[in-house]
């Protein structure tokens, strides 16, 4: 008989508005649904590993992957788009009040549903294109346009749910609704003389994006005014043109690492992985000076190494950690300082998120060949010095305080060790996997996603005694949200990519390059000046689908070792996580400790001058970033 708490929250249950049921039940659909993709990626290449020992394997296995992938990026960004969180570039809308952030809410959302209306239109007018084969299967009985219609139909979710959100009552939101459709009759009907809204509409989306437009919108947006005014193409030849391009990008083989490195990542945050690393760390290090810093970096380092995501770090482990730096005599500013640095370290070490996404960018340009081991070799080193030298500055600021009373764990470290084997076997499984030669790099995504899986179900069902059917549709929602929103945002900035490409825009910046910069050493100079800018302004992600394409024929030009101008690349864009004034680690530290920006940055300012210094030495020692490659080649 249920008692009668658990009668009143039925009762509760059934007096909800049944649109709001429905749309419960369709939210419940959403994750479920990405979960099942997600799992199918890891399931797929293990099936893979074991039937080739029977010489046989599962036909078509690799394009049922990429189109796993285009259905991550899709329901990824719709998820993202019902929470609220899709990426954009400025947080401006945040500190506008009343009338002010309704309009600039209006403004931004007008651009964006326009955008996004155009491309479901342009996705649907591809996936029924005169020229496609609806004959032909992805597997059998499964015609291959059906898996194509996930782009039309996220597309058409993300418009609604742009919609929902651009205001408070159906009076506001069809202020975009009225928007868009001045905007296509602009386009439709003064297609002949629309060379002269070029700049008017570009200024327009600029004026949509610092008030907070998705950076989706923004690149895509771009993409289909160029193409439109400046390129000659008709209104309904662009959206095609934007749909082939996200679609071409699911080719790529090895995109398929990127929701799976992630994926294990998730799975190991998910639990009490990050209380037994720390308590491991205690025991090794705890009687030295700023033990409670290396616990810090080390933890931080390892976190962000599996998530791809600097947030997730510092929102998780934020108030684990916090407490661990104070209890050892840090000063809270001094703690919320190093914590909104040690969340950035990680970016550089395998099997990070933003190598192989600047991995499957440099490779789609054509000018150079970078596989994942080579840059994930590449990192390792500088990733290390970036690691040792955040150390040293957490020792030096260490308090002097009785070094016993440091963090207290009487732990012993066998019994620490073996709790943590767990967590500590992941990279090598990973690692192993990748340079054994028995697994390719998809396969070794896959091997680490399983062995992190059944990590969680371990923890989850032993340890934590939660309900895993409860928990696991929304822990892989969370990692479909930050792989779909990525992937997405991918996916669009290839048709802006494509416009530059097609107007020779990387071949003119190459000419004006090698005339203005005489050394390999002076375009590094500039390359960091440049790279530090970018970092202020976007965040790693859009910077590397946006300036990767622009500054790999700079680093052919000049002779510079492909996998070393990555590694400067990623490290400078790492400086922008804790960068002013929007640096991604600034405002979540905010959000995570309670504490005004002005406050955060302060607090930061050493960790970036640290950054600075070690940033200077990867680009200027190319050794850190070439050996370990090199040995790979011999």
């Amino acid at each position: 008989m249920a008692s009668g708490s658990e009668q009143s929250v039925s009762s509760e249950k059934n007096d909800r508005p049944l649109i709001a049921r429905l749309l419960g039940y369709w939210a419940r659909l959403e994750n479920w649904s990405i979960a099942s993709a997600l799992l199918a990626m890891m399931t797929l290449p293990i099936l893979e590993i074991f039937l080739r020992q029977f010489d046989t394997g599962i036909f078509g296995s690799a394009a049922i992957l990429q189109h796993l992938v285009l259905f991550t990026a899709m329901i990824g960004g719709v998820i993202a788009a019902r929470e609220n969180r899709l990426l954009s570039l400025s947080t401006i809308v945040t500190f506008l009040k009343g009338g002010y952030a309704t309009a600039a809410k209006s403004v931004s959302s007008s651009i964006s549903v326009f955008v996004s209306s155009a491309l479901c239109i342009g996705s649907w007018l591809y996936t029924f294109n005169e020229n496609s084969d609806f004959e032909q299967l992805l597997f059998v009985g499964f015609p291959l346009y059906w898996a194509k219609l996930i782009m039309p139909f996220g597309f058409g979710l993300l418009t609604l749910r742009l919609i929902w959100h651009s205001g408070h009552a159906w009076p506001l939101r069809l202020i975009p609704i009225a928007a868009s459709i001045v905007l296509y009759s602009i386009g439709l009907y003064e297609w002949e003389s629309v060379e002269g809204f070029v700049w008017p509409f570009l200024v327009l989306l600029l004026l949509a994006t610092a008030l907070g437009a998705p950076i989706f919108v923004t690149l895509s947006g771009a993409a289909l005014i160029l193409f439109w005014g400046w390129g000659g193409y008709y209104p309904d030849e662009v959206g095609p043109i934007l749909a082939l391009n996200l679609y071409d990008l699911v080719k790529s083989p090895m995109l398929v690492t990127l929701p799976l490195f992630t994926l294990a990542g998730y799975f190991l945050a998910q639990g009490n992985s990050s209380k037994r690393l720390i308590t491991l760390i205690e025991s090794i290090f705890g009687n030295l000076r700023g033990s409670a810093a290396i616990v810090t970096v080390l933890v931080c380092a390892f976190f962000t190494t599996f998530t791809g995501a600097s947030g997730v770090t510092i929102l998780a482990l934020g108030g684990l950690l916090l407490p661990v730096l104070s209890s050892s005599g840090y000063s809270e500013r001094t703690s919320i300082g190093l914590l909104t640095g040690s969340g950035a370290l990680g970016v550089l070490f395998p099997p990070c998120l933003p190598l192989i996404l600047y991995v499957v960018v440099a490779s789609n340009t054509k000018l150079v060949s970078i596989s994942l081991d080579e840059i994930f070799l590449g990192g390792a080193l500088p990733g290390l010095l970036l690691v040792i030298m955040t150390i040293g500055w957490g020792i030096w600021k260490q308090p002097k305080v009785d070094i016993q009373k440091q963090l207290g764990n009487d732990v012993g470290i066998l019994k620490a060790l073996w709790s943590a084997s767990g967590e500590l076997l992941l990279p090598v499984v990973a690692l192993v996997a990748l340079f054994s030669g028995y697994a390719t790099p998809v396969e070794a995504a896959s091997v680490s996603a399983l062995y992190a899986f059944l990590l969680y179900l371990v923890d989850g069902i032993w340890i934590r005694k939660v309900k895993i059917a409860k928990e696991f549709p929304q822990m892989m929602a969370e990692c479909g949200l930050l792989v779909g929103g990525v992937l997405l945002i991918l996916g669009v900035a290839m048709g802006f990519t494509n416009y530059l490409v097609t107007e020779m825009v990387p071949d003119r910046i190459v000419e004006w390059a090698q005339k203005g910069i005489e050394s390999p050493l002076a375009f590094l100079l500039a390359l960091n000046l440049f790279l530090i800018i970018v970092g202020c302004l976007m965040d790693i992600f859009s910077a590397i689908i946006v300036v990767v394409p622009l500054i790999v024929p700079l680093g052919v030009a000049f002779g510079i070792h492909p996998v070393h101008l990555g590694i400067v690349f990623l490290a400078n864009l790492q400086l922008g996580y804790i960068t002013p004034p929007i640096g991604m680690n600034l405002f979540l530290a905010s959000y995570r400790f309670g504490k005004p920006m002005s406050e955060v940055i302060r607090a930061a300012l050493p960790m970036l001058f640290v950054f600075i210094i070690g940033v200077l030495l990867i680009t200027y020692i190319p050794f850190l970033t070439t050996w370990l490659p090199s040995l790979l080649a011999k």
